[in-house]
């Protein structure tokens, strides 16, 4: 039987605040247990919530990107239940009335084609601490840290019908919060993470089957396989003659399965009821405004600006967009009278490779913008050849120094003397005969070989154009 799958995802990104989202305490990552945690975050007896206004603006950006409503009202909740980390007893968080309804996310799929992906709501609330089971000699600690940490719930329509949509989509949802200067989106530290929904049903049939929910999932690759593993569960299930049964599941990475945690809860289980500590969140022209006005370049229209003024490659494109800092980069390249595409293929390519080799994000690359548009000016006045242009990224990514220096002390400056390259070609030339009698035979493929030869005489110095060009003259006339 064909079967259609159903997914919906809820994304939980944390914010880029300083402080908890109702309390003054630290939001920084990686301090030692139990350190930043107030009396606030814990709910003691006469302590009151103070909504953060940075949270608010942060939720009315996103929402503004996604093209989806900001609710001039909304109200925050209380959602009861019990867990060890959970210090209050409930979360604060928002149900009839979130900050984000409606929106939407365009994604473009392998085959060319584009799917928009409705968002059904995006609300704000406080997270919960951190269990600990490493060191624990058989007991669980509990880490109340992140406690109160402000959080933006993303929740799709139901309108994903593969682990590899899922992934596009969330990939998109991470590059808009960064973008947005929102949430860092690191998704070790658990700044970016979701849960997803996930149901089948008979091909073309328009009821939706039970559902199973994922919990915590924080990798792109963990997604995909989380979700490929529970897609083939519940096909199994069914085919079997057994039922699939509404369960929230963990995903374990080492066994590439998931297991049942818990049988899923329903809204009327958490006993939703308005906090009493906090008024609704009234916002005004004047606030929606400035919003608006902080609003930065989204990546969409970036990608297209870039098409335009800068005549790029869509695959050029898609690299030098993906992450904000990277376009910016890029744009203090090209703003330093370096050619868009040169500098296009220097930053995705050699840059991005050395990048990747040092496990680096291009905000710590160890050469500055500036740096790089001055070896590319290098190689736009022919004092250096692309290919040596490499060795000197190279040095002055693992050694420092500038370009110029650089060049000079390792003797790199390109050979452009026309006497000396034609010298340099005309005992190639007298040293290949066979290859040259193959060139005027009309083995054009040849010509390469002639080509590193002269190269390699030279320790590559030479300017491969001229070099080509003095080759044929030569080819071409003697005899």
């Amino acid at each position: 039987m064909q079967w259609d799958v159903v997914i919906g995802l809820e994304i939980h990104a944390q914010l880029a605040t300083r402080s908890k989202i109702f309390s003054g305490a630290s939001t920084a990552y990686g301090a030692e247990p139990n350190t930043q945690a107030c009396l606030v975050d814990l709910g003691y007896p006469g302590v009151l919530p103070v909504l953060n206004r940075e949270a608010v603006v942060m939720a009315a950006r996103f929402g503004m990107a996604v093209d989806a409503t900001v609710a001039r009202r909304s109200v925050f909740a209380r959602k009861n239940y019990f867990y060890p980390d959970l210090p209050k007893g409930y979360q604060i968080s928002q149900l009839e009335l979130p900050i984000v309804h409606g929106g939407h996310i365009t994604l473009t799929l392998d085959d060319g084609s584009r799917k928009r992906i409705g968002i059904t709501r995006a609300h704000l609330e406080e997270d919960a601490g951190k269990s600990l089971h490493e060191n624990m000699e058989g007991k669980t600690g509990i880490d109340l840290n992140r406690a109160g940490t402000p959080l933006l719930e993303i929740v799709s329509e139901p309108e994903l019908s593969s682990a590899k949509e899922a992934v596009n989509y969330m990939r998109r949802i991470h590059q808009l919060v960064r973008y947005l200067g929102i949430s860092d989106g690191n998704m070790q530290e658990g700044s970016f993470r979701c849960d997803a929904n996930i149901s089948i049903r008979p091909g073309g049939q328009r009821e939706l089957g039970t559902r199973t929910e994922l919990k915590n999932l924080n990798s792109f690759r963990f997604i995909e396989k989380a979700i490929n593993y529970e897609i083939q569960r519940q096909i199994d299930i069914v085919e079997d003659g057994g039922r699939i049964v509404q369960e929230t599941r963990l995903y374990d990475s080492d066994k590439d399965e998931t297991r049942s945690m818990r049988s899923k809860e329903e809204a009327n289980d958490y006993r939703y009821f308005p906090d009493p500590d906090l008024l609704p969140v009234e916002l005004d022209d004047v606030f929606l405004a400035a919003v608006r006005e902080s609003m930065p370049e989204l990546p969409a229209v970036k990608a297209d600006r870039f098409a335009q003024q800068y005549g790029l490659k869509p695959a050029d494109i898609e690299v030098l967009t993906a992450a904000r800092e990277t376009a910016d980069y890029f744009e203090a390249v090209v703003a330093d009278a370096v050619d868009a595409k040169l500098a296009a293929n220097w930053v995705s390519s050699e840059l991005g490779a050395l990048l990747n080799r040092d496990n680096l994000s291009i905000s710590d690359a160890r050469v500055t913008a500036a740096a790089l548009a001055a070896m590319l000016k290098r190689i736009q006045d022919n004092t250096i050849s692309g290919k040596i242009a490499k060795d000197v990224l190279a040095a002055m990514w693992d050694e420092g120094g500038d370009v110029d220096s650089i060049i000079a002390a390792k003797g790199l400056k390109q050979i452009t003397d026309s006497g000396a390259i034609e010298a340099a070609v005309d005992k190639v030339i007298e040293a290949n005969p066979e290859q040259v009698e193959q060139y005027r035979a009309g083995k054009d493929k040849v010509l390469g070989f002639l080509v590193g030869q002269v190269m390699q005489a030279t320790k590559g110095k030479a300017n491969p154009g001229q070099v080509n060009q003095v080759l044929r003259a030569r080819l071409n006339t003697q005899e």
